[in-house]
Formats: structure tokens, C-alpha cells, sequence
């Protein structure tokens, strides 16, 4: 019998194990209409109401999932890919929602959008970020550019950063400490670190939050290392540092500040190609990143005015060696944003709301590289996007979410989207049924439209994505399952052309349409107050040219047990499908194709309370089975690895 069956069966077992527990046991009755989000609407709503199905990462589910990435937390939701998760903790990422791409999913935090505008795609890198610092995530899939703008085509991570306590005083000290070894190399010393700490704490009308985290890893190659060579580990590094502070000066008005600094250096391989060595002793990047902003709000008797404003500098170096030269280049690259979203709800009656507001960015950057300059007074641009949105919810069981966004763009012009989004909650039975149309758009970036193969005429990617499906809850509540259709289409795609006359090359708008199709699910069920199991399945077909490493197939289930009140046990399964990639080849100068085989990770995770409301500790094992797989062509991927950890409250 091969490793795939043994796995297949225990997940089988444990599956069977949960169908023949006691019923009538015991639970934790939670009902579904007391969960909130404001994905859906930029306000709190019932979930029961909302039109969407929202993925919500609680704080209790980050705590189950101590020392994991925020990019592997996101790797456990049906319809997401992170890839690059599972390699060196330095390898950059790719983010797949719903078939799409880097730049077509909105990442923010506390509801502001986050970019980096000298990146080619706009994309935020979520590296960056400690997970130590993070509250909550709520994903939302789908077209959304009518509340939230340019990147919002196929979904958008709204991540919320922890708050001050109620009490004056309180916070938190943690570390924690690991291995980094591929399938292949065994070296058991803690090659990860990760350790930090916050205060926080509520006095009379003011409040505050402080923290600072540090991660440093070693131990791996971020290129592959071939058996017949040794390659260096490269070091990974980061730092946060979060301030918040809030002055509530009445009961109607709340004044809030941020700032925060994020530095992250980390050694990087050079071309994974067949032509030279990939590995590089020589590559060194330095990203540090700067935020800071204000947001009051406002309640009063028919609703509530909100302003986020924010400001981020993000300065990226790069020390690369050039293979051909026998030198190492310096890459600078400084970007600057300013973004500022002004929004008010007004309660027209009971049961309609409408959100209408304006949302102002601009950007710039400079950047000064061995073959090229561009500098801000050239490449900047400015957006300005008055939009409304209109929710209503009966009390017969149907809700609508409707509205619209113009798009007013320094450069390219105006554009519109829009969306309709209905949803019904049928009278006397568990059973929610949903269905929406929406459009959005992808801005170009500085770098597409002002870079040496920049196109000023470029215009943006547009998006169109239906979508129907249902939610339902069955036996009292234990049982929760989701399963949403989606139809994605694309056109105007920003893609890279070269001139094979003049060898001129550049960015256009390429003609045509794709499409992208799949299916997500999700079920949830509460054995009893003590066992519960969960899991999911992606199905998404793309056409071939924006197929790269995404997977048609990929499936997540969990198990956690609560074993005892102080200690709890957690099992986790994931499947990723056969996805295409490809390489250069240094030798014929051409694009290789490469179908990358599937693979599957069963982790286990151990939390016990060893003092009631003071300290924890946890263990942990990835890759159990030591599965020996590419995530990406050329790249290492972690084998089995360990960890500990503690978590000391006071």
C-alpha cells in the first residue's frame, strides 16, 4: 500500500469517527445571524444577511493556526492559492483567487487598500506582514470594484489588525522557534525564530495598542539545490512595529490613528534557468515600508460618516549579481501613496441603507536600475471614484445589495462598473440562496504606463463575474455547508509583446476574452462541543494562457479536537492539483512548458494552557509524511518540519 492511501485512509477514518459520535452531545450553539461582516457593505451586517458567502479567519482559528504565515492562513480557503507559501519563507508569492492573477485580488488592512506602486502589478506583499499582529481576515470573492476600486476583480482580503483591550493594561510576550529543511536535507537545530510583544489597554476615553515582532530563518536554498551541488541557505529577516491610539471624546465620535514601520530583508537566488548557476551569494534585498493614517467616524441618529485616510512609503533595494558580467547591479525602487475613502451610511428606512461616498489615491514612484530611470514627476497618477451602494433586507427573507462606481483616472480617463446582488433566506427552513452579477477593473500601473516598455494608451482590465449558490445549516446548527458557481470573464488584458522585427517590446491591451469557470465549497460540522470537522473543495478551469500555477483541483479538511479545556489538538489535510509552469532556457532562449504534479500535506498541530489565562504552549509538525514536491519550477519547498512555541498573557 503507497503513502497516498495511508493518507486517503486516515482522513477516511477520521471522517468515520465524527459520523458515528453521539448526536445529541452537547455543543456550543452559535447562530449564524449573531456573525457580522463588513466586507459586504463597509458597515457590520448580520451574516444571515449578507449576499455573499464571506470567509471569516477569527481570532480563535489564528490561534489554532500558531506559527503559520498569513500566507499559508489564506492557503486553507477554498478558491485561494498562495503560492510560494510552502518555499523559502523569502520567496515572493503569488496570489491565485478564483483563477485570477497578482493584482487582480485587493489585499487591505482595517479597510484601506494596499499597494505598492512601483510594483509591476500593484500587488501588496504580503510578506511584509506578521501574523502575530492580525485580529481577524475576512475574505470576499468576486468582483468588487463598486465598493473598493482598482485590483478588487476577483475577490478582496480585508485584514483586520488586533485592538486595544477593555482593561488599562494588558498585552502579550511570545516566541517561538523551528526548523527549516527540505524533503531531502535533515538538520534538526531551529533554524526559525520568531518572537515579539504588545501592550494595550483602554483609560477612560482613550485607548491604545503597541506591538513589535521579529522573524529571522535560515536553513534553506531558495533555489533548488541539485544533489550534486551545495547551495547557501539564504536568510530571511523582518521587523513590525505598530502603534494605534483612539480618542473616543463622545459616544457619537471615535478619532483613530495608526503608524507603523515593516522592514523585511532576505537573501534571493538568481535565474532558474539551465544555462548557469542559479545559486547566488551576491543577492541581497532590503524592503522597508512606512504607514501611517487617521479615521474618525461619526454616528449619528440615521447613520454613521467614516473617513480612512493613509499614507505608506515603500523603498525596495536589490543587490543582484549579473552572471555575464562578473558584477553586482544595485536596483533602487521607491514608491508613494496616499489614499483617502470618505463614506457615509444613511438609514432611509428599517430595513434600506445606503452607502455613498468618494475614494481619492495617488501614487508615484521612482526607481533607478543598470537599464532604465523612472522618476516621480514623470510617473505618477491620481484616481478619484464617487460610488453608491444600496442594501436592503426584508423581513421575508429577501436582501439586495446593489450599486455602482465611476472610475475618474489622471491618465486613461473614466470607467464604470457596477453589481447586483440578490439574496433570499427561505421562511421555516436553514437555507439561504444567493446570486450576483459584478464588474470591475484593474488599473495600469506606473510601471506599465511609464517604464522604458510603457504604453500611455494602455486602458484598464476589466472584469465580469456571475456567480449562484446556497447556504444552509442543519442539525441545530452543527452542520454548515456553502457551495457557490462562478463564471469569471476577462478582456483587455495588460500582457508584455515583443516586436520579433524591431525587438521593440512593451505592454498592450491584449485583444479577446477569457473565461475562467469553477465551483467552491465548504462544509463545517460540530461533532459534539469537544470534536469538529471542516472542509473544502476548489474546482476552477481556466483557459490556457492564464492558466500558470493554478490548480483545477484543491481540497482542505481539517480536524480539531479540544481534547480538554486547557488542551487542544488540530489535523489538517491539503491537496493542490497537476498546475502548468514554465522556465526560461538560458541555452535556446526560449519558454519551456512544465506540468508540475500534485501534492499533499498533512499537519499537526498541539496547544495546551499550562496556566488558565497566562501561558501557553504549542508544538507543531508540517509535512508529515515528507513529501518530496515542486510548488515552483526551480524553487525549494519545505519537508518535515517542527516547532515550538509559548504565549505568556498578562
Amino acid at each position: 500500500m503507497n503513502r497516498r492511501c495511508v493518507r486517503f485512509g486516515a482522513l477516511a477514518l477520521l471522517w468515520a469517527l465524527g459520523a458515528v459520535a453521539q448526536e445529541n452531545d452537547s455543543i456550543a450553539k452559535v447562530k449564524q445571524l449573531e456573525e457580522v461582516v463588513i466586507s459586504d457593505s463597509k458597515f457590520a451586517l448580520s451574516k444571515e444577511k449578507s449576499g455573499k458567502v464571506i470567509t471569516v479567519i477569527t481570532k480563535e482559528d489564528l490561534e489554532k493556526k500558531s506559527g503559520q504565515s498569513v500566507a499559508t492562513v489564506l492557503s486553507s480557503v477554498a478558491g485561494v492559492v498562495v503560492n510560494g507559501n510552502e518555499s523559502g519563507t523569502g520567496k515572493n508569492l503569488g496570489y491565485y483567487m478564483r483563477g485570477g492573477r497578482n493584482g487582480q485580488t485587493l489585499v487591505m488592512i482595517d479597510g484601506i487598500p494596499q499597494v505598492n506602486a512601483s510594483g509591476i502589478n500593484l500587488e501588496y506583499d504580503l510578506r511584509l506582514l506578521s501574523v502575530d499582529q492580525i485580529e481577524r481576515i475576512e475574505i470576499l470573492k468576486g468582483a468588487s470594484s463598486t465598493l473598493y476600486g482598482s485590483g478588487a476583480a476577483v475577490g478582496v482580503v480585508n485584514i483586520i489588525l488586533k485592538k486595544a483591550a477593555n482593561r488599562q493594561i494588558a498585552g502579550n510576550a511570545y516566541m517561538s522557534m523551528g526548523t527549516q529543511m527540505t524533503a531531502q536535507q535533515v538538520k534538526y537545530n531551529p533554524q526559525e525564530f520568531n518572537q515579539g510583544f504588545s501592550v494595550n489597554g483602554t483609560f477612560e476615553k482613550f485607548n491604545y495598542y503597541a506591538s513589535l515582532n521579529s522573524t529571522e530563518t535560515k536553513g534553506i536554498s531558495e533555489a533548488a539545490m541539485p544533489q550534486s551541488e551545495t547551495y547557501e541557505d539564504d536568510r530571511f529577516s523582518r521587523v513590525n512595529a505598530l502603534v494605534k491610539l483612539g480618542f473616543t471624546p463622545t459616544k457619537k465620535l471615535a478619532l483613530d490613528f495608526f503608524a507603523n514601520y515593516d522592514r523585511m530583508k532576505n537573501d534571493f537566488d538568481g535565474t532558474f534557468d539551465n544555462f548557469s548557476s542559479p545559486d547566488a551569494t551576491e543577492n541581497v534585498s532590503i524592503s522597508e515600508q512606512f504607514r501611517f493614517g487617521f479615521s474618525p467616524k461619526y454616528k449619528y441618529n440615521k447613520g454613521e460618516f467614516v473617513i480612512n485616510s493613509a499614507f505608506n512609503t515603500i523603498q525596495r533595494d536589490y543587490n543582484t549579481f549579473n552572471s555575464w558580467t562578473s558584477a553586482v547591479e544595485v536596483s533602487d525602487y521607491e514608491s508613494k501613496s496616499v489614499s483617502v475613502d470618505a463614506f457615509n451610511k444613511y438609514q432611509i428606512l428599517s430595513q434600506l441603507f445606503v452607502v455613498g461616498g468618494g475614494q481619492f489615491q495617488f501614487h508615484e514612484m521612482n526607481s533607478q536600475t543598470p537599464y532604465d530611470v523612472i522618476l516621480k514627476e514623470t510617473a505618477n497618477f491620481n484616481i478619484i471614484d464617487p460610488y453608491v451602494t444600496a442594501v436592503y433586507t426584508s423581513d421575508f427573507g429577501l436582501n439586495v445589495n446593489a450599486g455602482a462606481r465611476l472610475n475618474v483616472h489622471s491618465v486613461y480617463g473614466n470607467h464604470v462598473v457596477y453589481n447586483i446582488n440578490p439574496s433570499y433566506n427561505f421562511s421555516g427552513l436553514p437555507l439561504k440562496v444567493l446570486a450576483s452579477y459584478s464588474t470591475a477593473y484593474i488599473t495600469p500601473s506606473l510601471y506599465q504606463l511609464y517604464s522604458p516598455y510603457g504604453n500611455l494608451n494602455l486602458t484598464p482590465e476589466e472584469n465580469a463575474t456571475a456567480e449562484v449558490g446556497f447556504e444552509t445549516a442543519l442539525l441545530n446548527q452543527k452542520l454548515n455547508v456553502n457551495v457557490v458557481g462562478f463564471h469569471r470573464e476577462e478582456k483587455n488584458t495588460i500582457g508584455f509583446y515583443t516586436d520579433t522585427t524591431t525587438w521593440q517590446s512593451y505592454y498592450v491591451n491584449v485583444d479577446g476574452k477569457y473565461n475562467t469557470k469553477g465551483v467552491e465549497t465548504a462544509v463545517t460540522y460540530a461533532v459534539t462541543d469537544k470534536l469538529k470537522l471542516g472542509a473544502n473543495y476548489t474546482f476552477t478551469q481556466t483557459e490556457s494562457v492564464l492558466s500558470r500555477l493554478i490548480p483545477k483541483h484543491k481540497g482542505n479538511a481539517n480536524l480539531d479536537f479540544q481534547a480538554t479545556n486547557r488542551l487542544f489538538l488540530g489535523l489538517t489535510y491539503q491537496y493542490i492539483g497537476e498546475r502548468n509552469d514554465a522556465f526560461f532556457d538560458g541555452g535556446t532562449f526560449a519558454t519551456v512548458p512544465v506540468l508540475l504534479k500534485d501534492y499533499q500535506l498533512v499537519n499537526f498541530t498541539v496547544k495546551h494552557e499550562l496556566m488558565k489565562n497566562r501561558m501557553t504552549v504549542f508544538g507543531s509538525a508540517t509535512n508529515l509524511f515528507n513529501e518530496d514536491f515542486v510548488e515552483t519550477v526551480g524553487y525549494s519547498t519545505r519537508g518535515r518540519n517542527f516547532r515550538i512555541g509559548v504565549n505568556i498573557l498578562f
